[in-house]
């Protein structure tokens, strides 16, 4: 049974942030902490936050890692405590965002984090006693500040996911002008996360169209504009297409996700310095060709729906459509200056036992449209390679 969820408080457009305090107040939050991280920080965009914010006490934290980590929730969750916050402001990329989730669950919630992971069936015991949090991205990729997930890298090095719908945002304030400064291969990488999310959300196997709806549109607008935001980060309309693409991203995936992130989060929890999106660029090749030899006929439908929304044409075959796909993302990567594989990042194969043994154990591994054995992650990280 699929359960359909679509209810939070989204406002997108430019200059949207200065509305910060508005939803503050809207939803009870009069003293916020705000999670972010020192590039949000060195950006200048923190201080647009903090200006919008100006008439209510903030605290700051701006210590998240690429990759957020346990220890950096905790020490979040001491300066939400020790300052009586009421509320949470999420302002950065995906990373600050999930670490906010974090500190809305340890808050509230007692023992280690890994007790409310999804694969350790945590999920049920995130209570609606979370902090409440008001997400503001400044990248367009992770689309977090819509979902109701977060990915952690708790205290025994596992990079995990934690689900729940008291999770999801009060309310997500999308300003594409924060946006402007990203760097080229930032853009491109946060860009290519967002374009995962809509292309292995619709080749998941549970049953949601209303997010296969929301899929193919957010990735027709994402492929559409993300060399036009790569080459050009004022360019507005490019920076507004991308944004909604990451939102619909989000908002699709809570259908489910598959191979791809089952790797790109295990690789990232042995690895932490590694970018999620670079990750799913570079592995969607490799598994839109597994995924190719489902033996489904609507997997082979869905192929060539992908295949039509990305401009590539009308293929009748399934198979051919997969691996026009493919192409068509190998050329893309190259073109927006992301790495050729997982060699150029430095990964090597001792790490595939790890990396496997993660990927299986991963939330997303099961919902895959061609469920993966430990051999096949291997051929698949082999080919990423």
């Amino acid at each position: 049974m699929s359960f359909i969820f679509y209810l939070t408080h989204i406002k997108i457009d430019f200059g949207v942030v200065h509305t910060l305090t508005e939803e503050c107040q809207r939803v009870g939050i009069t003293r916020p902490l705000i999670v972010s991280d020192m590039g949000v920080r060195r950006a200048g965009i923190l201080q647009v936050a903090l200006n919008a914010l100006a008439t209510l006490p903030v605290v700051v934290y701006d210590q998240t890692p690429s990759n957020p980590t346990e220890a950096a929730v905790r020490e979040a969750t001491a300066l939400y405590h020790a300052n009586r916050c009421d509320g949470l402001v999420a302002v950065g990329g995906g990373s600050p965002i999930d670490c906010a989730k974090g500190v809305a669950i340890a808050a509230t919630h007692p023992g280690p984090l890994k007790t409310y992971a999804t694969i350790e069936g945590g999920s049920a015991r995130i209570t609606d006693r979370v902090v409440p949090i008001i997400a503001v991205p400044t990248t367009a990729g992770t689309g977090s500040e819509v979902a109701r997930g977060a990915i952690v890298i708790v205290e025994d090095g596992r990079k995990l996911g934690f689900h729940s719908w008291n999770l999801v945002p009060k309310a997500a304030l999308l300003d594409p002008e924060l946006t402007f400064g990203l760097p080229p291969l930032l853009t491109a990488a946060t860009g290519m996360d967002a374009i995962a999310h809509c292309l292995e959300t619709f080749m998941a196997s549970p049953f949601n169209p209303p997010a296969d709806g929301i899929a193919l549109d957010g990735l027709q607008r994402g492929w559409a504009h993300i060399e036009r935001a790569t080459q050009n980060g004022q360019d507005r309309d490019a920076r507004l297409q991308m944004m909604s693409a990451s939102m619909q991203g989000a908002m699709a995936f809570q259908k489910g996700l598959g191979c791809v992130h089952s790797l790109s989060h295990s690789l990232g929890g042995v690895n932490p310095s590694l970018h999620h999106g670079t990750l799913n660029a570079l592995f969607l090749p490799a598994v839109l060709r597994f995924n190719a030899h489902a033996q489904s006929v609507i997997q082979d439908r869905r192929m060539q729906r992908l295949a039509y929304s990305m401009g590539l044409g009308e293929i009748l075959d399934g198979e051919r459509a997969a691996e026009s796909i493919a192409q068509a993302i190998v050329v893309m990567n190259a073109r927006l200056g992301l790495p050729s594989g997982l060699g150029a990042l430095g990964v090597t194969p001792s790490v595939f036992d790890a990396v496997i043994e993660g990927a299986i154990a991963d939330h997303c591994h099961k919902l895959n449209p061609r469920l993966a054995t430990a051999e096949d992650y291997r051929g698949l990280l082999i080919d990423s390679m």
